[in-house]
């Protein structure tokens, strides 16, 4: 009896190995062809020239220090480090995503970032994500770090009808990029994670929230000390009134 459910048991672990392996592989393979497919429409090479073709486009050396790091810090803490997707990142929005049994939860780099919204819809497919991991690597090896942040940062979207970020420094505050003040910036790169809802022309108490949460992450990740970053918190909430 023992070996007949010691056998049972290894031969269902054998099948779900193999449907495992049957499933990933099919959306591989399918999310292989949606990139081809995108790349074939636009190469990596378009999408840098795209952007920098735009009139209002800010090159990374204008843009100030605090508002490199709080992007960062934000929104893909290892971004310096990863060669495109951040594994880490990915098994814990796996875990979320299965516990809640939802997507709600992406795990995607800056790098992903770019290649989704130049190449892809947001909808949340398997194989889309899988697409995206390939068009990330592309991205990866044709621009350095610098050039695919500064792709990034010249393409979101801030709100209000502000894309890219001289659209939103000067829309928001009337000001060039370089020209931000600590708390402005701070602000700014808290925006894209949902411009509709931190825009702070519409929703300051939200904006104000969503730059405490980027000034935390900041301070958690060395950029900030505690007592720089309750400064540039009192700047902002100076801001409104």
């Amino acid at each position: 009896m023992k070996k007949l459910i010691k056998w049972t048991f290894i031969g269902l672990l054998s099948a779900a190995l193999t449907l495992c392996v049957t499933v990933g592989g099919y959306f591989c393979l399918k999310g292989y062809e949606m990139y081809k497919n995108a790349v074939e429409k636009m190469s990596v090479a378009q999408i840098g020239e795209n952007i920098r073709s735009q009139e209002d486009f800010t090159a990374y050396s204008e843009l100030p220090e605090i508002y490199v790091d709080a992007v960062i810090a934000a929104e893909d803490k290892r971004f310096e480090r990863h060669n495109g997707i951040d594994i880490l990142a990915i098994l814990r929005a796996a875990w979320v995503d299965v516990t809640t049994l939802s997507f709600a939860e992406g795990g995607s780099t800056i790098t992903q970032q770019l290649a989704k919204n130049e190449l892809f819809t947001q909808e949340k497919r398997v194989e889309r994500k899988i697409a995206e991991v390939f068009a990330a690597f592309a991205l990866e090896g044709a621009y350095s770090k610098e050039e695919i942040f500064e792709l990034y940062i010249n393409s979101i979207y801030f709100g209000n009808g502000f894309y890219g970020i001289r659209s939103a420094s000067e829309g928001y505050f009337g000001k060039e990029p370089s020209e931000l003040s600590d708390a402005e910036a701070v602000m700014l790169a808290g925006l894209p994670n949902a411009p509709s809802v931190y825009t702070p022309s519409e929703n300051p108490d939200l904006a104000l929230r969503r730059s405490s949460v980027v000034l935390r992450r900041m301070v958690e990740c060395g950029k900030l000390t505690q007592a720089e970053a309750d400064r540039i918190r009192l700047e902002a909430e100076t801001m409104f009134e």
